[in-house]
């Protein structure tokens, strides 16, 4: 440990491309500077995402290399008693498992983020991909670990902490609501130079560009979004619709069902992208249509950039653009034609669009600056480290 500075490890199952991950990697300089020293400790090691970038900007990253539950909780519970830190962090179901367990009978006080609805009845009763009865015995450890063996936890938004509170049994005085932030410096801003040598790079110069950003998951209702693009495509030749994010569980099916409708060569699938911010200055309008979520970190950077929004309405994204309608417009979830007939007013309507959009910098710098939502996570982190 260096110094006299306060040790807090943060345990997570990997670093690939995602909000809980992009918010850890964000909070480390800022912990730091108020003299607490971060060990970012990886369940997973994984070339992919903000691995790289934590090595070099000089961060202790260590990595968990046993592959086993019994294991892993050996490798963190030495390590635990070897540094002797002030707290642990976990974030993710993996990572929340394994440092519960191992924090035990070791005085570490556990905080445990909860980032998504996961429990939500929405999952259980659509998601195809899901075995109910693993989704029953997952639940029933997440909850015994986080009764018994966790300290506090932080919830990244109030419909997360409800669900948590019902579905795991926990105690609301026990979850704190700390929502995300995003780095303004680090988004830029959608100027008119940008849009351009960004569209010019991607080919698409002249297109109506459709952006959605996310891992192909059912959860991301990214084929509800593609069903939408298909009853507008005829009205809209020039359109196009971006989907930026990692192949998941669902990626056969998007790719097919986008050649089932005859719009396959009009949906560009771009894989994971680091330049997300590049891509919401290129395009037209933002959709997030997201069947559950936990917060929704693309839509407060859709936000930042100032773009017109439309988003499955669920109680996070509400908690993100607001009630005003200057922030964005919700439709329901799984409605490809709300969603279509929204996509085609955007389109069409130049002021309609610029009316969505008025509000969304006002909203992210009244609520989703990184740097007041880092110093609140800071202090919440400290209330609970001993």
């Amino acid at each position: 440990m260096p110094g006299d500075a306060a040790t807090y490890v943060f345990l997570i199952n990997s670093l690939i491309p995602g909000g809980a991950e992009r918010s850890l990697v964000e909070l480390l300089p800022p912990l730091e500077e108020r003299g607490i020293h971060p060990i970012v400790l990886v369940l997973n090691d994984r070339e992919i995402g903000f691995q790289q970038e934590v090595i070099d900007k000089g961060h202790d990253l260590r990595f968990v290399r046993s592959r086993n539950l019994a294991g892993r909780v050996r490798e963190v519970r030495a390590l635990l008693r070897r540094e002797k830190p002030s707290l642990l962090h976990t974030a993710l179901f993996d990572a929340d498992i394994v440092g519960r367990l191992a924090a035990v009978a070791t005085g570490v006080p556990v905080i445990s983020t909860l980032a998504n609805t996961t429990y939500d009845e929405r999952r259980v009763a659509h998601d195809e991909n899901l075995s109910k009865a693993k989704l029953a015995a997952v639940k029933a450890l997440d909850g015994f670990t986080a009764r018994h063996f966790t300290d506090h936890f932080h919830a990244v938004s109030e419909a997360v902490k409800a669900s948590a509170v019902a579905s795991l049994r926990l105690d609301p005085a026990k979850v704190t609501v700390v929502r995300r932030g995003r780095d303004p410096e680090r988004l830029g801003r959608r100027t008119p130079d940008r849009r351009a040598r960004v569209r010019d790079e991607l080919g698409m110069e002249e297109s109506e560009i459709v952006l959605t950003v996310g891992r192909h998951e059912y959860q991301k209702g990214q084929v509800f979004l593609i069903e939408a693009f298909a009853r507008l495509a005829a009205k809209r030749p020039g359109a196009i619709l971006v989907i930026a994010g990692r192949d998941g569980n669902a990626t056969a099916d998007l790719r097919s069902r986008a050649q089932e409708l005859g719009v396959s060569d009009r949906v560009a699938f771009l894989g994971h992208r680091g330049d997300v911010a590049d891509l919401m200055a290129a395009a037209d309008v933002f959709v997030f249509p997201s069947l559950w979520e936990g917060l929704g970190g693309v839509l407060i950077e859709a936000l930042a950039l100032e773009l017109p929004i439309i988003t499955s309405d669920l109680p996070a994204t509400r908690e993100v653009i607001g009630e005003d309608g200057t922030s964005g417009i919700v439709v329901p979830p799984g409605d490809a034609d709300a969603l279509a007939l929204e996509l085609e007013r955007v389109l069409a309507d130049p002021d309609h669009a610029a009316a969505l959009s008025s509000g969304t910098r006002k909203r992210f710098e009244g609520h989703f600056l990184l740097e007041d939502r880092s110093s609140e996570m800071m202090d919440l982190l400290v209330s609970v480290a001993r």
